[in-house]
C-alpha cells in the first residue's frame, strides 16, 4: 500500500496543477448517469440494478474523474487520474491511479496503478493492485485484452494474478439511440469470480445476461 499511495500522492499533485482555474478554461468537463440491470465489475456480479453518475475532466491529455455507483450496502465510489496518448495511426496509451472506496460494509479499499495500450480495434488493459482486505492486505494484479469494432460489437478477455485468481469473458454489442447510450452484454465468469452455487453448494461458473442505459453530457 505504501509504494501506491507515494505514486498516488506524487500524481495528485500534478492533477492539483491541471485544476487551476485557468486549465478549467481550457479543457473539457463531461458528465454520465446510468443504469444497469446487473452491474458486473471484471466479471464479478457487485449488485442488481445499479444506478450510477460519473464526471470527468480532460486537457491536452491529462484527465481526473470520479464516478459513484450504488452497491446495495452504501455505494461505491471511484476516484481516477492519468495521462494518456492516441496518434493518428490508431496507436494509444495511457498511464494512471485508480482508487476504489466504499461507504459501507460491501467491500474495502482496493487501489492500483493502470496501464492502458492500444492499436486500432484492440486494447490490453495492465493494472497493479492493493486491497485493503478489512485489515488483512492482498496484492493483485489484472490484465484483460478487449477487441471493439467500429459497429459497436466488442468482446474482453480478463485475468487475476498474484494473490487473486478467475478470469471471465464478456461479450456485447453497445449503440446510441435518441442521445441515449445503450448495451447489452454477456458474461462468463469462473468459479473464483462467480457468485453462483452448483447442487452440492459448491461455487461454480455463471453465466450473466446485462442489460445497460447511459447519457454523457
Amino acid at each position: 500500500m505504501k509504494r501506491l499511495t507515494q505514486i498516488a500522492a506524487g500524481a495528485l499533485l500534478a492533477g492539483s496543477a491541471l485544476m487551476s482555474t485557468s486549465a478549467l478554461a481550457e479543457g473539457e468537463v463531461s458528465y454520465n448517469i446510468g443504469f444497469a440491470s446487473e452491474y458486473y465489475y471484471r466479471g464479478i456480479l457487485q449488485k442488481d440494478s445499479s444506478a450510477s453518475a460519473g464526471i470527468d475532466y480532460e486537457n491536452n491529455g491529462f484527465y481526473v474523474g470520479a464516478w459513484t455507483a450504488d452497491v446495495g450496502d452504501g455505494l461505491e465510489y471511484d476516484g481516477y487520474f492519468g495521462y494518456g496518448i492516441e496518434t493518428d495511426s490508431g496507436f494509444s496509451a495511457s498511464l494512471g491511479f485508480t482508487g476504489y472506496y466504499y461507504t459501507g460494509e460491501f467491500d474495502d479499499t482496493y487501489q492500483e496503478v493502470n496501464l492502458n495500450l492500444g492499436y486500432k480495434i484492440v486494447s490490453l488493459e495492465y493494472s497493479v493492485g492493493e486491497w485493503d482486505g478489512f485489515g488483512a492486505e492482498e496484492d493483485y494484479d489484472f490484465l484483460a485484452v478487449t477487441v471493439e469494432t467500429e459497429s459497436g460489437f466488442y468482446g474482453t478477455y480478463g485475468t487475476f494474478g498474484d494473490d487473486f485468481d478467475g478470469d471471465y469473458f464478456e461479450v456485447g454489442y453497445g449503440t446510441t439511440i435518441a442521445d441515449f447510450d445503450v448495451g447489452i452484454s454477456a458474461i462468463f465468469s469462473s468459479d473464483e469470480l462467480s457468485d453462483q452455487l452448483d447442487d452440492d453448494g459448491d461455487d461454480t461458473e455463471s453465466e450473466a445476461l446485462v442489460f445497460t442505459i447511459g447519457k454523457s453530457f
